[in-house]
């Protein structure tokens, strides 16, 4: 077995990752400072950061090619606890993706990004010579489909989209002939039309809503939006400082701690903290797609590539969601937006990037 020096990890990669992460943390005490409720919101998603760099780190001290053999059994698990959670899951805002433990809630289609990410890069690192031919293109699609099908059901389609993202990703980083890539850009222009009949009704609101908004909504998606952008503009240039926003503190902005956590940012930093933040997490994308162009193989670095399509994905989806550039949902903000299962599953997928960086050189026995 390869012997492991500290020397060997990606200390850039940590130092942005743990700095976005304790930034999350600050921005979430002042999103939900005075509000009684939500006042322990804080010190959760500390233990769940501290378990989660816990987690990041052992995960890097594994050899991310043992994943290949766990990620098969990962799969079933993972199909099975979507079984279980479409008949006992908790139904929240219109659809059950939790599983109460009595302790938290765990929401297992976050942890399923990273079981996609796994499988689909083992299933194209074991034919990357048949990735010219679409019907392996096409198998790849059908692995996935099994977690993305019962994710769908839940309903929640903005993960959904994600894991199609993810695989997508994964399959051009591999190798995806420019004809194929046609026909997945025709067919992804034809799926939203297609698919808006068969939507839940909250969700064909949500479309609706950003295509004719009502400026005069009291409530609801539109409002929320309208209330992150007069946030975002209250913010000006330096912002109106930390904890002293007017609108996240009169509470005038809604689940400002998760969907709408960048116009808190906004409001109380400014545009120049607003683009330090977005500088901050473009650099982590940015060195998890170094270390995949550095991989020792072609599982590590579709591992690294996917896990930097799930960033950007959740990145581009959540700041134009709060800019009013896009239907709102529930993608978080990577990082910093609430939640225990997004920020353990994310620094998963960061560990799973750590192991390819420390195992990308040459096994010594």
């Amino acid at each position: 077995m390869r012997r492991i020096a500290w020397q060997d990890f990606d200390f850039v990669l940590l130092a942005l990752v743990a700095t976005a992460t304790v930034l999350g943390i600050a921005i979430i005490r002042s999103a939900v400072a005075g509000n009684e409720v939500l006042s322990s919101l804080p010190s959760r998603q500390l233990i769940f950061a501290t378990v989660g760099f816990t987690i990041l780190v052992g995960t890097a001290l594994v050899d991310y090619h043992y994943w290949a053999f766990v990620g098969r059994y990962l799969y079933v698990l993972t199909i099975g606890l979507l079984i279980f959670l479409k008949v006992f899951g908790e139904a929240r805002f219109g659809s059950a993706r939790w599983i109460n433990t009595g302790f938290f809630l765990i929401q297992p289609s976050e942890f399923a990004k990273i079981v996609i990410i796994i499988t689909t890069a083992d299933f194209l690192s074991r034919h990357r010579h048949q990735i010219h031919q679409l019907r392996w293109v096409l198998l790849s699609l059908l692995y996935a489909m099994g977690i993305v099908a019962l994710v769908i059901l839940q309903p929640d389609l903005s993960t959904s989209i994600t894991l199609l993202v993810i695989w997508f990703a994964q399959v051009w980083a591999a190798g995806l002939e420019l004809k194929h890539l046609a026909l997945f850009a025709f067919v992804s222009i034809l799926a939203p039309i297609v698919g808006f009949p068969f939507l839940a009704d909250y969700q064909k609101a949500r479309v609706i809503n950003f295509l004719f908004p009502d400026p005069n909504a009291r409530h609801g998606a539109i409002y929320n939006v309208l209330q992150a952008l007069t946030a975002i503009g209250s913010g000006g240039l330096t912002g109106q400082g930390y904890g002293h926003g007017t609108q996240v503190q009169l509470r005038f902005l809604k689940v400002r701690h998760t969907d709408f956590i960048f116009a808190v940012i906004g409001e109380e930093f400014g545009f120049v903290g607003a683009v330090l933040v977005l500088l901050l997490l473009t650099l982590i994308i940015i060195r998890c797609l170094h270390i995949a162009r550095t991989a020792h193989d072609t599982f590590g670095a579709l591992i690294a590539y996917g896990v930097a399509a799930m960033l950007f994905f959740h990145l581009a989806v959540n700041v134009a969601m709060n800019l009013n550039m896009m239907p709102v949902t529930g993608l978080p903000l990577p990082f910093i937006s609430y939640g225990g299962s997004t920020l353990l599953s994310t620094l998963l997928g960061i560990g799973l990037v750590e192991s390819v960086a420390v195992h990308r050189n040459p096994l010594q026995f």
